[in-house]
C-alpha cells in the first residue's frame, strides 16, 4: 500500500514536527512514525467503513419504505434494492475481515458521527449518477463496480464535510487523503467477483524492511544533523541557512544521508525522490535549488569514493 516514497514523506514529517516541537527525543519521534505510518492504514479502513455505513443507511431506508404514505422518486425505480444489493458494495459490507479490524481498532467514528454519514447519504440519492443507476436494468458485477468507483470519486472523496473531519481528527491525514483515495480507487478498479476478503485488507508496508528503512533514514538523518548541515553550508557559500525554507533542508539532509548510508538504492532514484517530493510540498523553485546542490555533492561524493552503490536497489 505504502510506497518508498510515501515512507520518505513520512519521515520528512516527522523530522518537522521534532523541529517545531523542539523535542529532541529520538524514541518519541521514531513511535511518531511508526503512528502515522499505521494511520494511513486507519484512514483506509475508514473510508472502506463509510461505504458500510452508507449500506446500513439505504437498507433501512429501503426497510422503512412501504409505511410510507407519499410517493418518492425512488418507488419508480425498476428496482428499489439495486444499491444495497450491489455486487461490490456487499464484498465490503459482508467481509467478516474488515469487521474484525475495525472492532479490534476500536474504529467506530462513523457510528458516533452518524451526521456525517447523512451528509453523504443525502448527496448520494440526490446524484443524477445514482438516478441513473437505479433506473438502469443492467445488474451486472462490473456496472455495479464503475457506479461505486464513480460515486466514491464525484461524491465521497471530494465531499469538504468529510475532508475537515478527517483534518480535524488527526493533523497527518491532511496529507494522507488523496494518496489513500488513489489507492482504494485503484484496488476497487481491480476487484473480481472472486476477490477473497484479504484483498480488501491489504499490507500496509510490503515488508519489515520497509519499516527497517524507515526507522534507519530517520534515525541517521536526525543522528547526524550537524554533519549533514556541514555539506549543504560547503555547496551553497551564499546563501544563509535563514534564507534556505525548512523544508528544503530536511530534504536535502535525508538526501544526503540517503546517499552515503543505503548503499542499495540507486543515486538517481534517491535523487529523483526528493526532486519530486520537493515539487509537492515545498516552494516552487525548490526542486532546483535542491537538485543543484545535490548534483554538486554527489559529483564531489564520485571523486572522493564517498559514493558506494552496490545492486539494483529499490523504490
Amino acid at each position: 500500500m505504502l510506497t518508498r516514497r510515501h515512507i520518505r514523506v513520512k519521515v520528512m514529517q516527522c523530522i518537522y514536527a521534532l523541529i517545531q516541537s523542539h523535542d529532541e527525543s529520538l524514541d518519541k519521534q521514531k513511535k511518531f512514525l511508526r503512528y502515522s505510518i499505521d494511520s494511513m492504514f486507519v484512514l483506509y479502513l475508514l473510508m472502506l467503513d463509510l461505504f458500510v455505513e452508507l449500506h446500513k443507511m439505504a437498507k433501512k431506508h429501503v426497510q422503512h419504505a412501504p409505511k410510507k404514505y407519499l410517493v418518492s422518486e425512488e418507488d419508480n425505480y425498476p428496482n428499489r434494492e439495486k444499491f444495497i444489493n450491489n455486487q461490490l458494495l456487499l464484498q465490503i459490507t459482508e467481509n467478516q475481515l474488515l469487521k474484525r479490524e475495525l472492532v479490534k481498532r476500536k474504529l467506530q467514528v462513523w457510528h458516533l458521527n452518524g451526521e456525517y454519514v447523512k451528509i453523504i447519504y443525502k448527496n448520494v440519492v440526490s446524484s443524477d449518477l445514482y438516478k441513473e443507476y437505479m433506473a438502469s436494468t443492467d445488474g451486472s458485477y462490473e456496472k455495479d463496480k464503475e457506479f461505486i468507483i464513480s460515486l466514491f470519486k464525484e461524491i465521497i472523496a471530494p465531499n469538504d464535510k468529510i475532508y475537515e473531519f478527517f483534518e480535524d481528527d488527526r493533523l497527518t491525514w491532511v496529507d494522507d487523503f488523496p494518496i489513500v483515495n488513489t489507492f482504494l480507487v485503484k484496488r476497487l478498479g481491480k476487484t473480481k467477483p472472486t476477490a477473497n476478503e484479504r484483498f480488501f485488507l491489504p499490507r500496509l508496508l510490503k515488508d519489515e524492511a520497509d519499516m527497517e528503512f524507515a526507522d534507519e533514514l530517520l534515525t541517521k538523518t536526525l543522528l547526524n544533523d550537524a554533519e549533514w548541515e556541514k555539506e549543504i553550508e560547503a555547496k551553497t557559500p551564499n546563501w544563509d541557512n535563514d534564507r534556505i525554507a525548512e523544508i528544503d533542508s530536511i530534504l536535502l539532509k535525508m538526501a544526503i544521508c540517503e546517499l552515503l548510508n543505503f548503499s542499495s538504492i540507486p543515486e538517481k532514484v534517491t535523487l529523483n525522490e526528493y526532486l519530486e517530493i520537493a515539487k509537492e510540498y515545498s516552494t516552487p523553485k525548490s526542486s532546483i535549488f535542491i537538485n543543484g546542490v545535490l548534483d554538486k555533492l554527489v559529483k564531489e561524493y564520485r571523486a572522493t569514493g564517498k559514493l558506494q552503490k552496490m545492486g539494483r536497489g529499490l523504490l
